[in-house]
């Protein structure tokens, strides 16, 4: 069964949302040569608690070991933050978190560049950003999953990468995830019927090799089963009357 959320449960997912969106653009401000994974994730759990009430949703769920999940380069998602994870110049560095506030969730993720990058790292992460803007704008009443899906996939293999499939993007609201999963490819018409109140999170993960992925022995980071690199960006959506609302809205542009 999918929950839809009242008006006022959104405008509560809101507030969760504009703390997440905080703090994804204040952890980005110290993505540079030199900083350690481990730095940016204590950054983030003290800044979240800073709101009253507020907490790193990632935290300890499912036995998760940090606030932040951060996976560079090759990493597609879920990796950890270690003190021995120093950023370097050139590298992609996805950051993806979540909070709670009041018992409800909001959940995000960007990938930044680590100083100067190459051409393609560039035009990966535009790629994907726009992939995941086309992924919204579907996120309308009467509209099908399979819009959303297929209009990622579209914008993500037109450029010649490939979306993750093995992975999707879910509901959430009291839990973190909620049905239904939303697929970052799909069939324009087919699928459940959008409605209003559903709130859900629109993830592509797009990968500029081959879609495959694998785990790594530490049960959590995935990576691309072929060491191309992947770029991750997520954002919390209400599905509302007057179309898609973006409820945890990132002030982080990406550099080219």
């Amino acid at each position: 069964m999918i929950p839809l959320k009242t008006p006022g449960e959104i405008e509560a997912m809101a507030r969760a949302g504009a703390i997440l969106g905080q703090v994804l653009a204040a952890v980005g401000a110290r993505v540079a040569p030199g900083a350690s994974t481990a730095e940016l994730d204590r950054f983030a759990e003290d800044f979240i608690r800073t709101h009253d009430g507020a907490q790193p949703a990632f935290k300890g769920l499912y036995g998760f070991p940090a606030s932040l999940c951060i996976s560079l380069n090759e990493e597609v998602v879920h990796g950890i933050p270690s003190p021995n994870r120093i950023l370097r110049e050139g590298d992609i560095i996805s950051i993806d978190a979540g909070v709670k506030l009041d018992g409800w969730y909001a959940d995000a993720a960007v990938t930044r560049p680590v100083g100067e990058i190459d051409t393609e790292s560039a035009r990966l992460l535009e790629v994907t950003q726009r992939a995941l803007a086309a992924g919204i704008a579907c996120a309308r009443p009467n509209g099908r999953l399979g819009d959303i899906g297929a209009a990622v996939q579209y914008v993500a293999e037109a450029a010649g990468f490939s979306v993750v499939r093995d992975l999707v993007g879910h509901g959430l609201g009291r839990g973190p995830h909620e049905e239904p999963q939303v697929p970052n490819y799909g069939t324009p018409g087919k699928g459940i019927r959008l409605k209003e109140g559903m709130v859900i999170a629109i993830e592509p993960m797009v990968n500029a090799g081959d879609a495959a992925v694998r785990t790594l022995p530490d049960r959590w980071t995935v990576v691309t089963a072929d060491g191309s690199r992947s770029a991750h960006f997520e954002h919390t959506v209400a599905i509302t009357a007057a179309g898609p609302r973006v409820l945890t809205a990132v002030a982080v542009p990406v550099r080219s």
